[in-house]
């Protein structure tokens, strides 16, 4: 059973697909830097200060001052400004996602053509064909 681990483990796939995640997650902490850090505030700015990360409704009636303050309190909010924050974060990395996969696509294109194109190298005579030069000039 040991071994059947120590194959499943070594096989490509799987040893891609975790480096993948790895990378992935390290993406995902990136593209929310760059959501809640850069475009929110200019999103906010074009707004009139909206900031989408506090939106919310509160459920219980208490009135919070802020998000932050009614989950403290453990009231019923309904946090809709995370979930547009959570839809800008998905459309920015399925755009880069996107666009990482076009360029690879590109350079695939690119290196097929650049192997179609490459000329055959002129073949010299096979051995065949030596031979029988020699014989025709042998019997000269």
């Amino acid at each position: 059973m040991l071994n059947e681990f120590k194959n499943f483990i070594a096989r490509g796939n799987v040893v891609d697909l975790a480096v993948g995640i790895i990378i992935g997650a390290a993406f995902t902490a990136i593209v929310n830097s760059l959501v809640s850090d850069l475009i929110n505030p200019v999103i906010g700015l074009i707004t009139g200060g909206v900031d989408f990360s506090n939106l919310f409704i509160d459920l219980s009636g208490t009135s919070p001052a802020s998000l932050a303050a009614a989950k403290e309190a453990g009231a019923p909010v309904f946090a809709y400004g995370a979930f547009i924050t959570a839809v800008i974060n998905f459309l920015i990395i399925a755009w880069v996602v996107f666009l990482i996969v076009k360029g690879v696509n590109r350079l695939k294109e690119a290196a097929a053509k650049k192997e179609e194109a490459k000329p055959e190298a002129p073949k010299g005579p096979t051995e065949l064909d030596i031979l029988m030069e020699i014989r025709d000039s042998l019997k000269k």
